[in-house]
């Protein structure tokens, strides 16, 4: 499960709504397809690993994976049948915030038809509605 070695904070705040477009992270950088983020929202860490493991069980041995996000926010619960105050819950989970133009997973080594297969599988396993896309070569 991805998280972070250590946090200068241990509970952040937490702003539940995502506003406006990725600033960077829009465009393939490693591989040749990637997957997009259509719509802002918070990516689990479980969520991530999902779709990773949904895509190295479609390839197999060929190609390489890269994860273009990471999970470093800290998402805060209060346990069940808690009263109100009593300070803030203790971290829950870890979640990336995802803003719509960022590419999530890129994938390179497979054909375009199996890395759309196999990025289709990760789409099917995050809470956003996602884009496939192939590095426009220059």
């Amino acid at each position: 499960m991805l998280m972070p070695k250590r946090v200068k904070y241990r509970k952040t705040h937490s702003h539940p709504k995502v506003q406006g477009y990725a600033k960077r992270g829009t465009s393939i950088a490693f591989g040749e397809f990637g997957l997009k983020a259509l719509e802002p929202k918070w990516v689990t860490a479980r969520q991530i690993e999902a779709g990773r493991v949904a895509i190295m069980r479609h390839v197999r041995k060929g190609g390489k994976l890269w994860v273009r996000i990471f999970p470093d926010k800290a998402v805060t619960k209060h346990p069940a049948e808690t009263r109100m105050g009593k300070g803030k819950g203790a971290p829950e989970y870890w979640a990336a915030v995802v803003k719509p133009g960022r590419v999530l997973f890129e994938i390179e080594g497979v054909t375009e038809a199996v890395a759309r297969q196999a990025l289709s599988r990760a789409a099917y396993k995050l809470p956003i509605r996602t884009k496939f896309i192939v590095r426009d070569e220059v």
